[in-house]
Formats: structure tokens, sequence, C-alpha cells
């Protein structure tokens, strides 16, 4: 509603000094001037309507390019002017060298607007060596990895923790979920296809600020994998990796990114056992040792039976002897209550 107020505005102004100027000039032009200057006010807002997508770097990279670009071209006409006073001053008033003087001037400012925005990475426009640290008002935006979308337990996460950040899905990392949707590979197509189902999911959340972030790859960006364009973008805008993947997070770590990891986040959230206390649960398959039965509680936890492998099938209470934590997840290890204690040496943390 604002936009479109300022754009009226602006239509009403741009036809105010058409006809200010038919009014001080000539008032036969009054009407061909108002409809040139509504031309041109259309077709500005036009443009302005069909680039929705604006870059507050590269207008200021337009913007420092169209000032130095002037600031060589006056620099460059009073030295053209100083030459043809000494060679030709019969040249000096001819239309030559205004037209020189315009082109010079056209040429600057493209060659400098083009140089800036073609090293706008490289290019410090505040202070030369001095790089200051952005200051963000309240949470880290979430940026979500390909791993965690496909995973799906973010969608339950998010919908659980009333997070105040905004989330982010980056369009390399929605068309890598596209890629995999689209491969040959059934298993892989189905992955894909059940990532995309989860960002319609988080998209239709209320709750949720979802937004799909476009980024413009710099020259040393290109044909980067998505991890290493993931890991740039956090540190450009100084958002948080939500990942499952592990390399992913020894990488971020090691450039200062701040990871959430979805597994470790599983782990902690896990119940803790201790030894000595009751559980019940089912044995579905026999374990690797002599007399193992393994079952699994609901949280995914592997539960190895001691003598529970003529029990499978069934829901036996057992006692907790001992709990080990791997990098792949918790194990408990137990006994059926009132089985006897066995003579093989137990685990223990």
């Amino acid at each position: 509603m604002l936009l479109n107020l300022i754009r009226a505005m602006f239509v009403l102004m741009v036809a105010g000094v058409a006809l200010n100027y038919a009014e001080l000039h000539r008032a036969d032009l009054a009407l061909p001037s108002l409809i040139m200057a509504l031309g041109v006010a259309s077709l500005v807002i036009a443009i302005d309507i069909f680039i929705p997508q604006k870059s507050l770097l590269a207008m200021s990279g337009m913007f420092f390019g169209l000032v130095i670009g002037m600031v060589v071209a006056f620099g460059v006409g009073i030295v053209l002017d100083l030459l043809v006073d000494a060679y030709q001053p019969v040249l000096a008033r001819t239309p030559l060298i205004s037209t020189t003087k315009v082109l010079i001037g056209i040429v600057t400012c493209y060659l400098a607007v083009s140089f800036i925005l073609q090293t706008k990475d490289d290019v410090r426009f505040v202070i030369p060596y001095v790089e200051f640290a952005k200051q963000r008002k309240g949470q880290h935006p979430l940026i979500l990895d390909t791993s965690v979308i496909i995973d799906g337990r973010i969608a339950d996460i998010l919908e659980t923790w009333n997070v105040d950040a905004p989330v982010l899905i980056p369009r390399f990392v929605l068309h890598e979920l596209h890629l995999i949707a689209d491969s040959g590979d059934r298993l892989k197509r189905n992955r894909g296809r059940r990532g995309l189902d989860v960002v319609n999911r988080l998209q239709a959340n209320q709750k949720i600020e979802v937004q799909l972030q476009d980024t413009r790859e710099s020259r040393e960006d290109i044909g980067e994998t998505v991890d290493h364009q993931l890991v740039t973008l956090a540190r450009k805008i100084d958002g948080r990796v939500v990942t499952n993947d592990y390399n992913l997070n020894k990488v971020a770590t090691i450039r200062g990114v701040e990871v959430v990891n979805i597994n470790d986040l599983a782990n902690a959230l896990k119940p803790v056992f201790l030894p000595g206390e009751g559980m019940k649960v089912k044995i579905i398959r026999p374990g690797e040792g002599a007399g193992q039965g393994v079952g699994y509680l609901e949280d995914g936890t592997m539960v190895v039976v001691e003598s529970g492998k003529d029990r499978i099938g069934e829901t036996v209470p057992i006692m907790v002897t001992s709990v080990l934590q791997t990098s792949a997840g918790r194990m408990v290890f137990g006994r059926i209550e009132g089985a006897p204690p066995s003579d093989r040496p137990q685990r223990r943390t």
C-alpha cells in the first residue's frame, strides 16, 4: 500500500515538473510535455515492478561507479581542454570537443560501474583492510541443509520449538532437492520428493518464518559444493547451519560457523538410564554375542539383552546393567529380571 502511494506521488511530481517547464517556456507544449512525462514515469515504474529482486550491493556499486566515472571524465575533460587550447585553439568551442567529452564520460562511467560490479567481493568501500562485524538484532537465522530437510525431523522440531528466528532455505539447496527428486534411482527419487514435501510443510506452518534465500555466487564460489556454499552463506549473514551431516558439521565448526546438529539434539533428548533401573523392551532379533537378544526403544535406542535370544518376539522386563554412548548413538545393556548374571564380562560406560 505504501509503495503504491509512493509511486502515485512520483507520477504526480514528474507531471508537475513537465507542466511547470511548459508554463515557463512554451504553453503550447503543455500537453505533449505532460504525455512525455507520464510515459517516462510509467517506464520507470514498469522497470521497478519487473525487477523485484533488487540488490543493495549492486545499487551501491552502480552509484560509486557513476561517481568515479564522472570524476574521471571531468579530469580527462580538463586535460583535453588544455591540450586543445595549447595546440588547436580553433577547435576549443566546436561541437566535436563537446561530443568527445560526452563520449569520454559515458565510457568512463561504464568502465567504472562494470569494474566495481565485477569486483564487489574484493573492493572495500568503507576503510581499506578493515572489516566491521555485523550487528544483528534478534536471533541468528537458521539455514537448512539438504540432508536435514530430507531427514524430515526438522519439521517436527520447528513445530514444537517456538523459534523466533527466520528459517532460510537457500535456492541452491532447493535446486539440489529437485535434482535428487528427478534422479533415476528410485531410492534417491523418493528421498528427494520427501524433502520437497518437508519444504511445503514448513511453508504451510504459520508459526515459522520460512524464506527462500537467493544468493549471488562470487567468482570463488562458482563450481563449489553445496556444503561450501552453505558455510559461505552462513558467514555472510551470521547464520546457523542446521544439519545432520557429520563432515559439514566439522567444516562449519572449523570456519567459525555455529551448527545445530539434529543427531546431537536427538541424542541429548533421549532418556538417561542408570544401572539397576528397570524397563520393558520387545526383543526382535538375536544379537552378535552368544545368547543375546536385541530390541529397540521408541526413540530408536538399541537395547542388548543377555540371554534374550530365546525370547525373540516377546516383551520382557529387564534390568539395566550398563549404558554405552557411541558416535552412532546410545546403547543400553541389560538382563531379564530374575535371570542369573552372566559369567561373560559386562561392558561398562
